[in-house]
């Protein structure tokens, strides 16, 4: 039926992007649904409070100064501009050209989401916070950018480890958020379920593209 190995798993991968779009479509459902529960409590839910007080009774000096770390490669400068020049920088040096235009898409369009909903719903910080970020607490855009690098990066390399690697760093981000008083833990939920969806979103169009370029031979590619 195909006439190569690259042929058959071209073809379904054309296939297999039906079960990662329905569970984005559930992803957002439950985003949407969470944004309108902000909206209606207006103040933050009884599990918000709770995991915050839990996380910050006993403060830990290395714990606070990961939180630091992690705050400083998750905002500013280095998530709007480094990250992802760099990371397009580093997709064309190995001659991925797909892959970089994939990467650049979907940070621009997961920080352009998270905006958007920050303006929608409008939650306020917590009061004790121990940096400075702007209004919008929910959802969490230092989470919704590590979840976006985590899947594309997935995607892209199409290595366990690197999945791994991912979530792990999405679940240190989302605690760190918190440890910090930087957001709510239901901020950081739709924060991850919005930058996962974004990628998912973006690979469907650029998914075929994507494997064969991971298919061309390294010599091959410009």
């Amino acid at each position: 039926m195909y006439r190569t190995r690259d042929d058959a798993l071209l073809a379904h991968a054309k296939i297999r992007r039906l079960w990662p779009l329905i569970g984005v479509l559930v992803a957002l459902l439950l985003v949407g649904a969470l944004s309108g529960l902000v909206l209606l409590h207006g103040t933050p839910f009884e599990a918000d409070t709770e995991w915050m007080a839990s996380v910050r009774e006993n403060p830990n000096s290395f714990l606070m100064y990961v939180s630091f770390v992690m705050n400083f490669l998750g905002g500013g400068v280095i998530a709007w501009a480094v990250i992802p020049l760099g990371g397009a920088a580093a997709f064309l040096f190995a001659r991925k050209p797909v892959a970089a235009v994939y990467w650049l898409i979907s940070l621009g369009l997961s920080a352009a989401a998270v905006q958007g909903v920050k303006q929608l719903v409008g939650r306020a910080r917590p009061l004790d916070m121990l940096v400075i970020s702007d209004h919008g607490s929910f959802p969490s855009g230092h989470t919704a950018n590590a979840a976006t690098v985590a899947v594309v990066l997935g995607i892209v390399l199409r290595r366990t480890w690197v999945w791994v690697v991912g979530v792990l760093g999405i679940a240190v981000m989302a605690f760190t958020r918190t440890y910090l008083g930087a957001h709510w833990i239901t901020d950081t939920l739709a924060g991850t379920l919005i930058g996962a969806c974004v990628a998912i979103i973006v690979w469907a169009p650029f998914g075929v593209p994507l494997l064969r370029e991971q298919l061309r031979p390294h010599h091959q590619r410009s």
